[in-house]
């Protein structure tokens, strides 16, 4: 057998050298190449002898296909498989597997994760505080008791929601087939229509075909909440990204949003149809984060003065001197209080003045 593996894989090249010995010793050839290139020609020439192929996610058309008449089988290293002409490899006998399975948790942990920055602010004030301005008035929000639409119950899409129940949310999903084990969990399965007027956070989790591509649309978007979050890790063509896009958002700093539609994908480009999709966008480095935790807006109706601090006699009289400026010198210390899980709240007093309370 000839086996060629189009494209590195992030394999290092000590790791194929091991694998060349070990296929030569059972007699077969295995060929590997430490770049991706995606143009037909090069496909073709590095496929045309191969009995076997590994590729990922590069697009496989007929175009490509049918000039690889030795091809038997395809090993993609990915979960999807639409970048893959399906039709023709069945009629000519040529099989596919994917690599099913591998990113579940990777996946849903993401989509938790794009959550927490949606409801949290993480990315929009990482942009702000980047400009040297600060958070203004904005608060953050809860994963907590807000209800989660799951779209698409398949491994990915449970592994979420047993994320998400952990993190006390509410779950309710649609999906083309009904799971039993979702439904174990106390997850209600509901129309596609019922589940957007509902849900505080709609997440994506179907596999892109003829029947899922464009699900979220205009109409669509219209039946969700005004401050509905949008979360899509799976592949972008699943929504109408036009749409998505022309959807009413704000156009003011975060704390004065009104509408909110927002499209969060993963990070492969693979996720958008072909680029530029937002060209004028500049990549952005890694994030510098502010300690927000006390700024999340249900925590500052949990908490409940225990008991006043002693205070500390000034100079002049006995009030509480602990900092000159409230909206400056006290960070350092809301920040120790929040670090040390302490539940506290502040009112400013006097001019110089902050009583503060744990």
């Amino acid at each position: 057998m000839n086996i060629v593996c189009v494209e590195s894989l992030g394999i290092p090249q000590t790791r194929f050298e091991e694998l060349k010995k070990h296929y030569a010793s059972m007699g077969h050839s295995f060929t590997y190449f430490m770049d991706r290139k995606e143009d037909e020609a090069t496909l073709v020439e590095r496929m045309r002898e191969a009995d076997i192929a590994v590729i990922s996610n590069i697009k496989l058309p007929e175009s490509v296909l049918k000039q690889c008449s030795k091809l038997k089988y395809l090993s993609v290293a990915f979960t999807g498989l639409d970048h893959i002409d399906l039709k023709y490899c069945s009629n000519h006998n040529i099989k596919v597997q994917n690599a099913a399975g591998y990113s579940t948790t990777a996946v849903s942990e993401l989509a938790v994760g794009m959550m927490l920055d949606l409801l949290r602010g993480v990315t929009t004030m990482d942009g702000i505080i980047r400009q040297g301005k600060g958070r203004g008035t904005f608060l953050g929000r809860e994963l907590r008791g807000k209800t989660v639409g799951v779209v698409g119950t398949g491994a990915i899409g449970t592994a979420t929601i047993r994320l998400l129940l952990a993190f006390g949310a509410k779950v309710i999903a649609w999906s083309r087939s009904e799971r039993s084990e979702v439904k174990a969990l106390g997850v209600e399965y509901m129309p596609l229509s019922a589940l957007l007027k509902q849900s505080d956070i709609v997440t994506l989790h179907v596999p892109l075909c003829d029947e899922t591509r464009g699900l979220i649309g205009k109409a669509e978007l219209e039946l969700m909440k005004p401050t509905a979050l949008l979360v899509n890790t799976a592949r972008g063509p699943v929504c109408n990204i036009p749409a998505v896009a022309e959807a009413p958002r704000p156009d003011r700093e975060p704390h004065r949003r009104r509408r909110l539609r927002r499209l969060r994908a993963g990070a492969s480009p693979a996720l958008f149809p072909p680029p530029p999709l937002r060209p004028q966008l500049p990549p952005r480095p890694p994030h510098r984060l502010r300690h927000r935790r006390e700024l999340r807006r249900p925590c500052r109706h949990r908490l409940r003065p225990r008991r006043r601090l002693p205070a500390v006699k000034g100079e002049q009289d006995d009030t509480l001197y602990l900092v000159q400026s409230p909206s400056t010198s006290s960070l350092p210390l809301l920040y120790l209080l929040s670090t040390l899980s302490l539940p506290f709240m502040y009112r400013k007093g006097r001019e110089n003045v902050l009583n503060i309370y744990i």
